[in-house]
This record gives C-alpha cells, sequence and structure tokens, in this order.
C-alpha cells in the first residue's frame, strides 16, 4: 500500500491545491498553492471547515457530511479575507475515514492571480487555467493594441475634423465652421451678436506690396480680432479679407458699438512689414439676434451684410447697426456702384475659407 508520505508527493505535483484530511476532518497535508494563499495561517493540523465556509451544499458542516459528499461539486469560500471563492471535489481514502479535496478557483481565477500573486508554477503542469491565462493576457494585450490604435484614430479624425474647420492662413475658423455653428445658435435660439467685417484698403496693400504683405495683414487682424473678443465667442474668416464675428450673449447695442470702435481703431495702427508700413481699415455691420423675429442663419447673415455695406457707404472705417429702414441698398445697387464698394472683397494673399 502506498505511503502517506509517497500519496502526498504526488499531490504535490498533480494537485497543488489539496488538502489530506484524517477522520476527524483536521488537515493532515495541504499542496503548496493553497498554503501559498494563507501564508501566515498554518493549515495542518486545523479543522478543514473552520478554515473554509461551505456554501453549496450547505448541509455538510462535518466530516461524515464532507465524505458522503464525494459524488457532489462542492462550492466553498475562506471564512477570513480576501473571502476567495473556491470549487472542489472530495475523495475518500480508501482504508480510512480520511478523505482528500482538491479545490481549484474556477472563474474566480484572474482575482486569484491578481491577489495572491500567482505564476504558472503555482499551477499543476497540465492545469487548462495556464493557458486561460495566456488567452486572458493576449486579450487584454490585444484590447490595449486595440485602444492605443482607437485612441490614435480618433486623435486623428479631431485633427482632421479641426483642419477642416480651421482657416490654413490665419488659425481662425472658417466659413465651413461658422455655417455649423450659426445653425446651431439658429436652432437653440439663445442671444447673440453676428459682426460682419471687411477690411477696407486690403486690395491696395495687396498690389503695392505684394501678396506676403497681404498675408501679413490678414494675420495681424485675425490677432487682433481674437484679442478683443472672449473666449467663448467665434471669429471665422469667411472670405478673402471678410471676417465673422459671433459675440454670444450680447445684445447691448453700446457694448457691441464699443467693440466694433475697438477693432476699427486697432486695425487702422499701422502694420510693419519688411521695411515698410501697411495700412488698413474695417467697415463693420451687426445685427442683434434677439432683435429680430426669429431668423435663420442666412437671414442673419444678409442683415448683417446690409448693416455692413451702409458702412462702406457711409465712407467706410466705420460701423452700422442693422435696421429695416436700411431697406436693400444693396440689392439696389449697380453692379458697377457695388464692385466699387467691394474693392477689398476680391481674395488677395491667402486661399478663401
Amino acid at each position: 500500500m502506498m505511503e502517506r508520505d509517497e500519496l502526498t508527493g504526488i499531490l504535490q505535483v498533480l494537485c497543488p491545491m489539496h488538502v489530506m484530511l484524517d477522520g476527524s476532518g483536521h488537515i493532515r497535508a495541504v499542496g503548496s498553492t493553497l498554503q501559498k494563499l494563507r501564508p501566515e495561517t498554518p493549515m495542518v493540523g486545523a479543522r478543514f471547515l473552520e478554515l473554509f465556509e461551505m456554501t453549496r451544499p450547505r448541509s455538510v458542516t462535518d466530516m461524515a457530511g464532507l465524505r458522503a459528499a464525494s459524488q457532489t461539486r462542492l462550492r466553498l469560500q475562506f471564512r477570513d479575507n480576501p473571502r476567495t471563492t473556491l470549487k472542489g471535489v472530495v475523495v475518500p481514502l480508501p482504508g480510512s475515514d480520511g478523505a482528500i479535496v482538491n479545490l481549484s478557483f474556477g472563474i474566480s481565477v484572474l482575482d486569484a492571480v491578481r491577489d495572491y500573486a500567482l505564476t504558472s508554477a503555482d499551477f499543476s503542469a497540465t492545469d487548462l487555467t495556464i493557458e486561460l491565462l495566456y488567452l486572458v493576457e493576449a486579450k487584454s494585450a490585444a484590447m490595449e493594441a486595440s485602444r492605443q490604435l482607437n485612441l490614435r484614430l480618433q486623435g486623428a479624425k479631431i485633427a482632421a475634423e479641426e483642419q477642416a474647420y480651421t482657416d490654413t492662413l490665419t488659425g481662425l475658423k472658417n466659413r465651413r465652421a461658422m455655417d455649423h455653428i450659426l445653425d446651431r445658435l439658429t436652432a437653440a435660439d439663445p442671444p447673440f451678436a453676428l459682426m460682419h467685417l471687411d477690411l477696407d484698403f486690403f486690395k491696395a496693400v495687396n498690389d503695392s506690396m505684394g501678396h506676403a504683405a497681404g498675408d501679413h495683414v490678414l494675420q495681424q487682424a485675425a490677432r487682433i480680432m481674437v484679442e478683443e473678443t472672449r473666449q467663448q465667442d467665434m471669429v471665422a474668416r469667411v472670405g478673402g479679407d471678410e471676417f465673422v464675428l459671433v459675440l454670444m450673449g450680447l445684445s447691448d447695442g453700446r457694448k457691441l458699438a464699443r467693440i466694433a470702435h475697438r477693432l476699427i481703431e486697432r486695425l487702422e495702427e499701422p502694420m510693419p512689414f519688411d521695411g515698410q508700413t501697411c495700412r488698413i481699415s474695417a467697415s463693420i455691420g451687426t445685427v442683434i439676434s434677439s432683435a429680430h423675429d426669429r431668423c435663420s442663419a442666412g437671414d442673419l447673415l444678409h442683415k448683417a451684410d446690409v448693416a455692413l455695406y451702409a458702412s462702406k457707404r457711409a465712407g467706410r472705417g466705420c460701423h452700422t447697426f442693422y435696421s429695416p429702414d436700411l431697406g436693400d441698398m444693396v440689392e439696389d445697387a449697380t453692379s458697377e456702384s457695388r464692385a466699387d464698394i467691394d474693392e477689398g472683397r476680391t481674395l488677395y494673399g491667402g486661399t478663401a475659407a
């Protein structure tokens, strides 16, 4: 007959989470991996059912009941923390009233590996848990690689969308971005002001000093408009030397007039470039969304355009609020007079947004 020490040695290799019990339910031998789960608690000599709580079948409360459950799948857990859940099977020892209980982690193996820092050496060489752990590790690595790829793709998508809504010369929003924002605002109907700004005498600078000077003027003008507006406002370049400013929550005419006059004053300041001086001005037309019945984005842009051309007709370098008494002066203007008013709106120095 095989000696107990010989049997214990075999079980250590094949079943590193076994316990060998005597007839009183005391542990006489324990697998190395199972002991590793409670390194500060010597299991040999302790009563098995005092270390473990039987959760199924709950009728097992002593050694006789445990031996009688030899054909039953056991579910149990440690009585102290961490209360790791285990599965087990019991086999009565022939020629004695003792038994061997072999335990495994089941689906809690991932938590156990984390909680107890287990390695492949803690499992039997034929235990499928090792393959499971490799698969989980491979899956985790693949998911992390997929996550990183998705982040890169998302970043590329955001960058592409940002580029699609940005004027490359000035860094401002472009017409596409303006249309999107105005459509959203007119649908939600919050109060805001829309300024249509056109650079005066830009064509003269561009023709006399070259496209590089024109680009410089556009960039400096964009910088000034950003500095004179708030973070929540929008500044867009919508044409060669045309800009639209959306001022969120502003409907006070006096405040808007001060903003417009500040813009004009700063844009009229000389702009040095390559040893020369560029001089421009600005004409501005403003419409306040709350001052009119619910309007579409196109209606508001048209009203701002009418006010802008009123400023052009008034001699440039000034600001006009839209009002119905301006009429359809732009529409009634002849093509010749409109071309004269609109001298700076042909695209020079940079690509239109």
